[in-house]
């Protein structure tokens, strides 16, 4: 029975692997070779081939690292790079990502900085927590130059403008070709056994890289590294960097910029000179100032501990004391009679006579009530009572009598209403509005 293979890859994910297999495999890595087949893009990419007599790889240089090569690589040209191996996914090609470029001259000279550069960061030389802050007065100032050099003219030239009164001590030194290391090494150390000076210059002017290679010895980085004078490194142009810029406490774009950092103008020393001159005068106001408050503050001492002063002082303090007993006193007298003030007013509150007069009015109170609601009832009878007899006069017989009528009623004492109903003879009974009389219907 076959085995199930779970390690199943995709295309996509086997290059990914492969990608990262070659990327961390080897690392960073130097290479020489011939180039061929140079493509720039439009986005400023190059793309081209290295090869040897036998082989050839493909490479990329970005933009953002081909911009500082310095040149464009032409055909058939042998160049040094410094590259990492990686893959390009899409079409599973092997090639080459370069991160620098070089003629293989220079090249092999960049190599070696490199090297030594890291070198010596990991041996902690170029930390910044070592460096020497320039001194606040420089009054000497040290030079290691070559003697007969433009950059020593350019440094003495800038150093007679802006301050003249520098002292200047030139330790002369070879700055290029065999053995120019170990003389600039060499008077470095020698200016640190003098001591003569504030402050160590060291360079030369501009130069190809070769010409600059002195600055780039570990010689010369583990003295300006061991040197208790602090040191400028001021090594060809502004774009030339060198071991001795990293070492240094301070770096230098030219001799001429060093000079300036360590000279002051003359006009800013006759600024200074005044400005110390104020700060005198002021220390010395600020003398007499505090002498007089010193004196001052004895003789206040002095009337302090004089025994009149002490008893005016006890006198004041009996004042004093007896005002607040009189304060205290006013205070009290004026809480007891609040009290007794407040008690009276509870006394009274609670009094019965008080509740008696109260009653008192409240039963008056009530008694006009009850003679205004009878008064009231009386009044409202009177008119209901006149309002009935208006009614009861209105439907009276006795009204109908008074007007000249009459009321007829037959034997049987009932009121004849229809004259047809009695005969003659018949007896009736006639009222009138006074009086009343009998007679006969005939």
């Amino acid at each position: 029975m076959a085995t199930q293979n779970n390690n199943i890859y995709s295309v996509s994910s086997l290059n990914r692997a492969a990608k990262a297999l070659l990327e961390t495999g080897l690392g960073v890595i130097w290479l020489s070779g011939e180039i061929s087949n140079l493509t720039i893009a439009v986005s400023g990419h190059w793309y081209f081939t290295l090869k040897d007599h036998s082989a050839q790889i493909k490479c990329a240089m970005f933009r953002g690292n081909n911009s500082r090569a310095g040149f464009t690589p032409k055909h058939g040209q042998q160049v040094l790079v410094r590259a990492k191996l990686s893959l390009y996914e899409a079409r599973g090609d092997y090639q080459l990502i370069v991160e620098t470029m070089a003629t293989e001259g220079d090249g092999l000279l960049k190599q070696q900085f490199e090297e030594l550069k890291c070198q010596l960061a990991a041996q902690g030389l170029f930390s910044e927590s070592l460096k020497k802050p320039l001194p606040e007065i420089i009054k000497c100032v040290g030079i290691v130059t070559s003697s007969t050099g433009a950059a020593l003219h350019d440094i003495l030239s800038v150093l007679k403008r802006r301050d003249p009164r520098l002292q200047v001590i030139i330790y002369p030194s070879q700055v290029q070709g065999q053995g120019s290391a170990f003389s600039v090494a060499s008077q470095i150390t020698l200016a640190n056994a003098r001591n003569e000076c504030d402050v160590l210059i060291v360079g030369r002017g501009g130069g190809s890289l070769e010409d600059l290679w002195c600055f780039n010895e570990p010689d010369v980085a583990y003295a300006i590294y061991h040197s208790q004078l602090p040191v400028i490194s001021a090594v060809g142009h502004e774009i030339d960097i060198t071991i001795s810029d990293f070492v240094a406490d301070l770096r230098a774009a030219t001799p001429s910029a060093a000079a300036e950092l360590v000279s002051q103008h003359k006009t800013f020393v006759s600024s200074q000179l005044t400005t110390l001159v104020n700060r005198l005068k002021q220390a010395m106001l600020n003398t007499m100032q505090h002498k007089t408050h010193q004196q001052l503050l004895l003789k206040q001492t002095l009337l302090q501990h004089d025994p009149k002063h002490k008893l005016q002082q006890q006198t004041q303090h009996l004042d004093e004391l007896s005002l607040r007993l009189q304060h205290a006193m006013q205070q009290t007298m004026q809480q007891q009679t609040a009290i007794s003030s407040q008690l009276k007013n509870r006394l009274q509150q609670s009094s019965p006579v008080h509740y008696i007069a109260m009653a008192q009015h409240r039963q008056q109170q009530l008694k006009r009530q009850l003679t205004q609601a009878m008064a009231a009832q009386l009044n409202q009878s009177e008119q209901h009572l006149h309002h009935q007899i208006q009614q009861l006069n209105a439907y009276s017989p006795l009204a109908t009598l008074a007007r000249g009528y009459a009321i007829v009623k037959d034997d049987s004492d009932k009121v004849c209403t229809d004259s047809a109903k009695l005969k003659v003879g018949d007896k009736v009974q006639v009222t009138l509005d006074k009086g009343q009389f009998n007679a006969e219907v005939i």
